[in-house]
Formats: structure tokens, C-alpha cells, sequence
């Protein structure tokens, strides 16, 4: 039996694979992976809110990060399970966010004679360069706070295991906390944007809950870029020490 090649490879692609090739399919897996990113950065606050209350508290969360799932999991085997699943998502977040982004530049090719904004927010505007620093930040934050790599050594050498050590000695030099600052003043307005759009992605928005649900992220941005900032700002003039 001859099997037509041309047929094959214009065969359609079903399944999940024939979803993902949509827009509407990204914006799903955008929404699904941003659901993910964003019960991390909740975690990572609440979590690194504890240097209000002392090393041993900021250090013995790290210990249980590294100890969670026990005795189901050896060490650190549960966290770097949850590492894996935060970088697929993020994988996915970003190659999607870039797809869509393509896709939309490819249908105005000769761009607007006058860009309209009635209908957008200053956040919803920068959403893909917020996105490119926001990726860049991680990257920094990862070999600074994880790996060392990065970290200042000026008032504190980088030491594995001493979250409160390395964090102090972190946000101690200014250059390093006005990075930090910067970046989740980006993030909070990419969170803000992207939680509204979530809802809406999801099927969850209407006429009716639009209002509810852009209450709902002014909420969650704020306090997230309010925590975050205060952690750095707190350590470099002083209050903790």
C-alpha cells in the first residue's frame, strides 16, 4: 500500500498539541501557568516575610523547604519537584506570552498610524517588556540568593544553608536593593494585568464581575509589591538588622 506523504504531513493535529497551535489554546496555557507562577510568589513572601522575626525563624523555613514531604520524600527530593514544576510553567508562560506576541505583531504588520489606549492600562501596555525584565530578574535572583553566584560579598560572604545571612548581607548594599525594587514594582503591575486577565481567560469575567475581579488584583498587587519591597528596604536602613 502506497501511503501519500503530502496527506501526512497536512494531516491536522489533534489533541492537546492541536490546542496549544491556537491562540485561544495559549492564552489557556498562559492562564493555567500563571495560576502556578503566581501561588509561588505568594509562598515566596509569606515565607520571606519571617526575617521580621530573626534568623532562626527565616532559616528554619529553609529547613523545612529542603525536609517537606517527609517520610514520603528524602531531602529535598519534594522541593525539587515543585522546582521543576515552577520552571515548566515558566517555560510555558514565556514561550506562549512570545507566540502570542508574534502572532499579534504578524496581524499589523504596518503597525498604527495613532496608537489608541482608551480601552488599556499603563500595566496591560508594558505586560511583554514587564515580561522580558520580570524573566531577566529571575535569572539574577536564582544566581544571586540560590547558587551565590551573584551575591555581593561586601558586607557578608554567600553561605549555603544561611538564608538570613545571605539576605541580609544582600540588602545591605543599596545598588542590589534598588534592583530588587525596581523589579517588583514591574512585577506587581504585571500581576495586576495578569490576574485580571486570568478570570477573563478562564471564562470567569463578565460585565457583571469585572469590577470584583479588578479589585481582586489591585489587592493582590499591592500587597505582594508592598511585602516584597519592604523586605529589602527594611534591611537597608536598618530596621532589620
Amino acid at each position: 500500500m502506497v501511503i501519500n506523504e503530502s496527506l501526512v504531513r497536512n494531516r491536522p493535529v489533534s489533541g492537546l498539541l492541536s490546542l496549544w497551535q491556537t491562540s485561544v489554546g495559549k492564552k489557556f496555557v498562559m492562564a493555567i501557568s500563571g495560576i502556578i507562577l503566581f501561588g509561588y510568589v505568594i509562598l515566596h513572601l509569606w515565607g520571606n516575610l519571617r526575617v521580621f522575626y530573626g534568623p532562626e525563624a527565616l532559616n528554619q523555613w529553609g529547613v523545612f523547604l529542603r525536609v517537606a514531604g517527609d517520610p514520603f520524600f528524602r531531602s529535598q527530593q519534594l522541593l525539587w519537584i515543585v522546582r521543576v514544576i515552577l520552571l515548566v510553567a515558566l517555560i510555558l508562560h514565556v514561550t506562549a506570552a512570545y507566540q502570542l506576541s508574534r502572532r499579534d505583531y504578524a496581524s499589523r504588520p504596518a503597525g498604527y498610524a495613532l496608537r489608541k489606549n482608551l480601552e488599556s492600562t499603563y500595566a496591560s501596555r508594558t505586560m511583554r517588556w514587564g515580561g522580558v525584565i520580570i524573566l531577566l530578574f529571575v535569572i539574577y535572583h536564582v544566581l544571586d540568593l540560590t547558587t551565590g553566584t551573584l551575591h555581593p560579598a561586601t558586607y557578608a560572604p554567600f553561605r549555603e544553608g544561611d538564608i538570613y545571612s545571605n539576605v541580609i548581607g544582600d540588602f545591605r548594599v543599596w545598588y542590589v536593593t534598588l534592583i530588587y525594587v525596581a523589579a517588583v514594582i514591574v512585577l506587581g503591575m504585571h500581576l495586576y494585568h495578569g490576574v485580571w486577565s486570568m478570570f477573563q481567560t478562564l471564562g470567569l469575567n463578565s460585565s457583571r464581575w469585572d469590577r470584583l475581579w479588578r479589585n481582586v488584583a489591585t489587592f493582590f498587587a499591592v500587597v505582594l509589591t508592598l511585602g516584597n519591597i519592604a523586605i529589602p528596604v527594611s534591611i537597608l536602613i536598618g530596621i532589620v538588622r
